[in-house]
């Protein structure tokens, strides 16, 4: 039995082909567009040209993300329902890791905190959806202000060793700051250490509203930014686990929720 799980993000559409629940056929991934539905099929179709399958033969698609709804019952997708993204994140995470009680999901436009229960069940959540200064957008904009690529500000974060403090909580104050720290003649290095180091605070204080325990799971995209980790382990004082493919877990989790619904 195979099954599909699509998690369309505000910038990217993830897409998991499972055989069953330990069998992972393929993933893709690629940018949204205005046409949310367009984007997705050929992100889902990408993911069938992975392997030797037809739409037909996928018995059931789940789908998450803030773009779900457009692709609820709509060829060529058909997702027969859809779900909230912490529940497919939950279950995702659960999947992988199997003693997390804790999972923080950084995307492009928002910060998740989700406590989960016995078999990957959410007990309690938090969402940070007014501003996209907890979320990767936010590191898009302030590479923008230090003119290098965004995979290149974990980098660059790391190789700082001084803590300069970044008030703003908002992507246009911050960009200001960030304008006055490179008039001030401050390294590239230290300016991202402060961006990462706010990001993190932001999104620990998210997180410490429905509380941590242990085990500890990120996920999204922003997981794999090698210089967000450490500042948000800091922040939260606890080891912080990152699954192989962060990006993944919240279309892993819809697809893992359509096996259950084919079963029942």
């Amino acid at each position: 039995m195979i099954t599909a799980g699509v998690d369309i993000g505000a910038k990217y559409a993830k897409i998991v082909l499972l055989e069953d629940a330990k069998n992972i056929l393929a993933n893709a991934n690629g940018i949204v567009g205005f046409d949310i539905l367009k984007s997705a099929t050929e992100v889902f179709q990408k993911a069938l040209d992975n392997t030797s399958l037809k739409r037909d033969q996928i018995v059931h698609v789940v789908a998450t993300g803030m773009g779900r709804k457009a692709i609820h019952m709509k060829p060529p997708i058909n997702a027969g329902e859809i779900v909230p993204e912490v529940i497919a994140d939950a279950k995702g995470a659960y999947h992988l890791i199997p003693t997390v009680k804790t999972v923080i999901d950084v995307g492009a436009e928002e910060g998740r905190g989700v406590k989960v229960g016995e078999n990957g069940k959410v007990r309690d959540f938090v969402i940070n959806e007014r501003c996209a200064a907890g979320a990767g957008t936010f590191m898009e904009t302030m590479a923008r202000a230090l003119e290098v690529g965004v995979e290149d500000m974990g980098p660059l974060a790391l190789k700082s060793t001084k803590a300069i403090p970044m008030n703003a909580q908002c992507c246009v104050f911050a960009e200001s700051e960030v304008v006055t720290l490179i008039h001030s003649k401050t390294s590239k290095e230290d300016i991202s250490k402060a961006i990462h180091d706010a990001m993190a605070g932001r999104i620990a204080s998210m997180v410490l509203r429905v509380g941590v325990e242990k085990d500890v799971a990120l996920i999204g995209g922003v997981a794999r930014n090698p210089g967000f980790l450490p500042p948000l382990k800091k922040e939260l004082n606890t080891e912080i686990l990152v699954p192989e493919h962060p990006q993944y877990v919240g279309a892993l989790g819809a697809a893992l929720l359509a096996l259950e619904m084919e079963a029942k």
